[in-house]
């Protein structure tokens, strides 16, 4: 398979136990994937400006417990 459509078409025709089984495993490699590009993100210093700023509003009680 090497397009989206070919993978779209291939799902369609998976049974309701296998669409369950996709997503679930489609779930879990997502957020790996975002796991990584948030730690690369953060190794390469893309949100020491975000970090810098929720510490200045945790010190200035401009937080709330939720």
């Amino acid at each position: 398979m090497s397009s989206v459509r070919e993978i779209e078409s291939a799902i369609c025709k998976l049974s309701r136990h296998e669409l369950s089984a996709f997503r679930a495993w489609f779930c879990q490699y997502d957020a790996a994937v975002w796991d990584k590009q948030i730690e690369a993100d953060a190794v390469a210093g893309h949100l020491d400006d975000l970090t810098d700023e929720a510490i200045r509003d945790l010190r200035e009680g401009r937080c709330r417990d939720l």
